[in-house]
Formats: C-alpha cells, structure tokens, sequence
C-alpha cells in the first residue's frame, strides 16, 4: 500500500511533467516557455533569457509536490526577474508553503547528497 502512494506521488514521465508547466504558465498568466527536460549536473531547473524553461529530468524521481515547486519559482520569474519581495509575494500567492518545499527539496537527498539553493541568474542549484 505505502508502495502505491509513493508511486501516485511521483510524476508518471515527463510528459506528466510538461502539463504541470502548461498548468502553471495557464494559472500564473505567463505564456508557457519552451519546455526542455534534459539531465543537469548542478540545477533543478533554468530560464533563457529567450523563455526557454530547461528542466532537470532528475525532478521526475521528486515528489509532485516538489517539482512543483521548482515549475512555479521558474515560472515566477516571467513576473519577478530577482528573489525580492515582489517574488517572495507571488511565491505565497501561488504556492501558500513554498517555503515548507523549498525545504523539503533541500533535505530530499538525506544522507548521500545535500540539495541547496544558490541562484546564480534564475536557476535553482543543486550542490553535492
């Protein structure tokens, strides 16, 4: 049984994924970006300057909630190019426990790798 909720938990492939973009980009009111999903070495995810959205196709080994997360703070900066408070804003607008999944995207890994945020551009990090 604690099988099958893990499972539902996850992101069927990445097509499921793709959706979740195109959902968010409908909800947010930004046009959905090109969406790439490719293996990245240190991000969860970028945006071009160019509104290309590149996704770390680790994310469909994440929870949905997760992912999520990582889809609506990309999305996000079509509105708010920087992490201030207008950003800070929309995040609680869209996502009410952003925070709470920021978190839980830092301590996923557990004991092997370590997952933090440093943004350099608009990109969410992952450091080993």
């Amino acid at each position: 049984m604690a099988v099958a909720v893990k499972t539902r938990n996850r992101w069927h492939d990445g097509d499921e994924l793709r959706w979740a973009v195109r959902h968010w980009a409908t909800k947010i009111g930004v046009l959905t970006p090109q969406i790439r999903l490719r293996e990245m070495r240190t991000k969860w995810a970028s945006l071009s300057t160019v509104g290309r959205l590149t996704l770390n196709s680790e994310l469909l080994d994440l929870p949905k909630d997760l992912g999520e997360f990582v889809v609506v703070h990309e999305l996000v900066h079509f509105l708010a190019p920087n992490h201030g408070k207008v950003f800070k804003s929309f995040m609680h607008a869209y996502l009410p426990d952003w925070e709470k999944r920021e978190q839980a995207l830092q301590k996923f890994a557990g004991g092997g790798l370590s997952f933090k945020r440093v943004h350099k551009a608009t990109g969410i990090r992952r450091v080993r």
